[in-house]
């Protein structure tokens, strides 16, 4: 989660630095236009170029921060919530600033309080222009574009928006993949017993409280399926093969980290079981309204199946013996234990199926 965190923050203050970069040529252009007076006297473009970059460039490491904050205090709530407070945050930083940027070159030319006419008639010159005006707009536009952004990308998942727009899979392309097919355990008998909204509020939280554990393993959000999720990993980027099965256990860590919210508020704790397995898939982006990157192949109807089995087996998270091979585990943090050869529903040769269990 760091990583994607400091990601955004470093593209965020690049993009900003040169929004500030293509603000001072705009100006520069308009003041050489047939339409303007001519430049003034305090003008230079050396000067305006580097407030404006440097503006850009230690705004966006703040804006950056403070949208990711945002962003994670207000991920539960709509999104016009976050961005009101994120305006509303920068125009106080913005106007605190300007009005410092004033005061002080007031104090130093006049060595008078503010009460001076004089003093008071130069702070007001410096307060009033326009030019204040104009760049607290375009930089609220900015904060506002980019934290919609932010929204759109946390929408399609980390990466795939940037895949859409590049095209990377506007022709289907094979990848092998890990998926995990993560299920809530009794959510029919949670269903009914805390009734429909109350539910959907409880899903809610859960998929929100689990997130965080995703991302850290470096794991894809493929698809929420009702009380259902399930998460891939792309083989060729994924270095560390322990964080396939680091993934579930992080995720039951988090809900017990949380057991006392879900009992005060539910009055019951959340539990998943898993199943997962790993295979060549075809991956591509379909839709026309609503884009999507979707992967068809036999390896996601076998994954359903296995984690279809963990009530029958007594387990909590079973893995293919072909990805167990594929993993190699050395770790001493599980143990393994084989469930023999098990046949599941449409597949024509039985698979054996090998329970984890954290030590």
């Amino acid at each position: 989660m760091l990583r994607i965190h400091l990601t955004r923050i470093v593209i965020i203050t690049i993009v900003w630095t040169l929004l500030g970069l293509f603000l001072t040529i705009y100006d520069q252009l308009l003041l050489d236009s047939h339409l303007s007076g001519g430049h003034h006297q305090d003008y230079t473009f050396g000067e305006a170029l580097a407030f404006n970059v440097l503006a850009g460039f230690f705004g966006g490491m703040m804006g950056g921060i403070t949208l990711i904050i945002v962003n994670r205090k207000f991920r539960t709530r709509p999104i016009y919530e976050g961005l009101a407070v994120v305006v509303i945050f920068f125009v106080i930083i913005t106007s605190t600033i300007t009005l410092f940027s004033a005061i002080i070159p007031t104090l130093i030319n006049y060595e008078q309080p503010l009460t001076n006419p004089e003093a008071k008639a130069f702070f007001l010159g410096q307060i009033l222009t326009t030019l204040h005006l104009k760049n607290l707009i375009f930089w609220a536009i900015v904060v506002a574009i980019t934290h919609f952004s932010i929204q759109v990308s946390n929408k399609f998942g980390p990466g795939n928006l940037w895949n859409i727009l590049n095209g990377k899979y506007h022709l289907p392309k094979h990848e092998n993949r890990v998926f995990m097919f993560i299920d809530l355990k009794s959510s029919t008998t949670i269903a009914e017993q805390l009734g429909g909204e109350t539910y959907h509020q409880f899903l809610k939280d859960v998929f929100s409280d689990i997130t965080e554990p995703i991302i850290k393993n470096q794991a894809e959000i493929y698809q929420y399926v009702g009380d259902e999720i399930v998460v891939s990993w792309n083989l060729d980027k994924v270095k560390n093969k322990n964080i396939y099965l680091n993934c579930f256990f992080d995720i039951q860590s988090e809900l017990k980290s949380k057991e006392s919210k879900y009992l005060n508020k539910y009055e019951l704790t959340p539990e998943f079981k898993a199943g997962a397995h790993y295979g060549d898939v075809i991956a591509g982006e379909v839709g026309i309204i609503k884009r999507d990157i979707t992967y068809s192949g036999d390896v996601l109807n076998t994954t359903a199946r296995i984690q279809g089995q963990c009530n029958d087996l007594e387990s909590l998270f079973l893995i293919s013996n072909k990805l167990y091979q594929y993993i190699e585990p050395k770790s001493a943090a599980w143990t393994f234990h084989s469930k023999g050869q098990i046949s599941l529903k449409g597949k024509e040769h039985n698979i054996e199926l090998i329970a984890v269990v954290k030590v």
